[in-house]
């Protein structure tokens, strides 16, 4: 699973590089693509079903990129992004049958001081998450950690979707939610692979999904960012497998 997060990793880096305003969300796809093919690895996202879609009953692109009122799970096109555009990217690969699994909120260009602080406390609050998954300690710390933190500073944190463990397949038992309560939970044992990932709002944490089937938006119109990293529980603490640093 490590080098699945190292390819993950890698394509994060490529997109931060290549975005900038006037580029198309399907260019970023592009992106994203081309540096998962010359890592030898495998798209996790494009085709992953859901049946409950009319118009996409299969994910259609490699990645997500969901901007500004958008939470997750935005599909790719002819969006060009703009100046003061707040882009969400969300990705995935595949090595040798396993998974990882990443996310990161970015400001393209001057944004509103409460937005750059939503996206600087979104990723604080994935750093707090990552603390408490720890050997012996439960889903529910991991949760309120997020929670706690990210209602002081006044954020709505979406509640109807969550982390997960993560191995063989891109979405596994448990569910790793944002709100909870300390001590409880599944376990965290060693061996074991969770995505944390915050998504919080400056407004409400209330949803919806837009036509597309996919594309969840806050219910209010505010701004949302969304952070994710792929953690192993080891017996030596939380381990981080998507980030090209060293181990």
């Amino acid at each position: 699973m490590r080098e699945a997060g190292r390819v993950v990793a890698s394509v994060k880096d490529a997109l931060l590089k290549a975005i900038q305003p006037g580029i198309r969300t399907r260019d970023l796809d592009a992106v994203a693509a081309r540096e998962i093919k010359r890592c030898g690895a495998q798209p996790n996202f494009k085709g992953y079903p859901k049946p409950d879609s009319p118009r996409y009953p299969y994910y259609p692109a490699t990645i997500c990129v969901s901007i500004n009122e958008e939470i997750v799970h935005g599909i790719p096109g002819d969006r060009v992004v703009k100046e003061g555009d707040v882009v969400s990217l969300d990705m995935g690969a595949m090595v040798d049958g396993f998974h990882g699994d990443a996310a990161v909120t970015v400001a393209v260009g001057a944004v509103p001081q409460a937005v750059g602080r939503l996206i600087e406390d979104t990723r604080l609050s994935l750093e707090l998450g990552i603390k408490q998954a720890v050997a012996g300690r439960r889903v529910g710390d991991v949760s309120h950690a997020v929670q706690v933190f990210a209602e002081a500073q006044g954020y709505g944190v979406v509640r109807e979707y969550v982390g997960h463990g993560i191995g063989r397949a891109l979405h596994e038992e448990p569910s790793v939610p944002n709100v909870g309560e300390p001590g409880k939970g599944p376990l965290l044992r060693p061996g074991m692979v969770i995505a944390i990932e915050p998504m919080l709002n400056l407004g409400t944490w209330r949803t919806r999904v837009l036509d597309d089937g996919w594309t969840v938006v806050t219910a209010d119109g505010s701004i949302s960012a969304h952070f994710e990293h792929t953690v192993a529980i080891t017996d030596h603490g939380p381990w981080v497998l998507t980030t090209l640093e060293g181990e």
